[in-house]
């Protein structure tokens, strides 16, 4: 719940602070090739998944 509540804030930092730049980001996804999109995902849960083994271990 802890890492849930710490996405949510990040997230509505973001938008706080950039919302034109954000809104530039979604667009340009909107254009990207789906592999893309798949292997930035997979980048990121693997990060993510290193970041907690590191935290927890």
């Amino acid at each position: 719940m802890t890492a849930l509540g710490l996405v949510l804030v990040i997230e509505g930092i973001l938008y706080a602070l950039l919302p034109g730049a954000l809104k530039r980001m979604m667009s340009q996804v909107q254009d990207a090739p789906d592999q893309m999109l798949r292997l930035g995902g997979l980048a990121a849960l693997g990060l993510g998944v290193f970041v907690v083994w590191l935290v927890r271990g």
